[in-house]
């Protein structure tokens, strides 16, 4: 029982793909397609309940993940500082959904959403089903982009071709503020000092540092495809 809440790695190896991980990508995908049938039904009835909901979702995802680390003795500046695009993406989503702050929006709907749904698909993950980490990285990053399509759906925030930009700005400002704490600290937040040590996409962008510029390339286009397909649906809900 202990051993679902433990830090030994080898007990409940997390797996790639494996039906666990294809499992909660697909309950994602599943309440963001209820989330988005409802829109109108929540938007009338439900959109207290749906805020809280999903802010509390976030900020117990993050209070449990520094709980676990500090209850084993493991926690340490250069990994668990909030400096992570997950735990930076949290903050930004609940703020955007306590405050309906059109700015925290733009930011968040493309750098937290992108970032969230890269983490769920090849996750720095160690720890596998059902180990208690298993369910707090995913359920966190699910309430991440349910969060963004919450926004869009339910409070009809809709990002621009100008939001794209903004936020693409923004990200490299964050950038550029972690990569010089991880200077100071030795640490390597966002992954900008080197690649994770476990498979992810990085792997496949190239050898440190010219990665960094291949997701720079990779972020901006990940955006427009966003926005391209936000402004696609847009429209055809407009003709219905």
């Amino acid at each position: 029982m202990w051993g679902l809440f433990g830090f030994e790695r080898t007990e409940y190896p997390f797996e790639l793909f494996g039906l666990p991980h294809i499992a909660m990508l697909l309950l994602t995908f599943v309440v963001a397609i209820y989330l988005f049938s409802n829109r109108k039904k929540i938007r009338e009835q439900s959109t207290v309940a749906w805020t809280y909901s999903l802010v509390g979702v976030l900020i117990l995802g993050e209070v449990t993940f520094h709980i676990w680390y500090f209850a084993h003795g493991e926690w340490d500046i250069t990994v668990n500082l909030p400096l992570q695009l997950s735990s930076i993406s949290m903050y930004l989503c609940a703020a955007m959904l306590l405050t309906k702050d059109y700015r925290m929006f733009e930011i968040a709907f493309f750098v937290s959403m992108t970032g969230a749904l890269i983490a769920m698909i090849t996750p720095e993950l160690f720890l596998g089903y059902p180990h208690m980490r298993f369910f707090q990285f995913f359920l966190s990053h699910m309430a991440i982009v349910l969060a963004c399509l919450y926004m869009l759906w339910v409070e009809e925030f809709k990002p621009t071709f100008r939001s794209v930009w903004r936020a693409f700005v923004a990200l490299n400002i964050i950038a550029f503020v972690v990569w010089n704490i991880n200077n100071v600290l030795g640490s390597n937040y966002m992954f900008l000092n080197g690649k994770p040590s476990s498979a992810t996409f990085l792997d496949y962008l190239g050898p440190y540092p010219w990665y960094i510029l291949s997701l720079e390339i990779l972020a901006i286009g990940l955006f427009l495809l966003i926005y391209g397909f936000v402004y696609w649906t847009e429209n055809k809900i407009q003709k219905q």
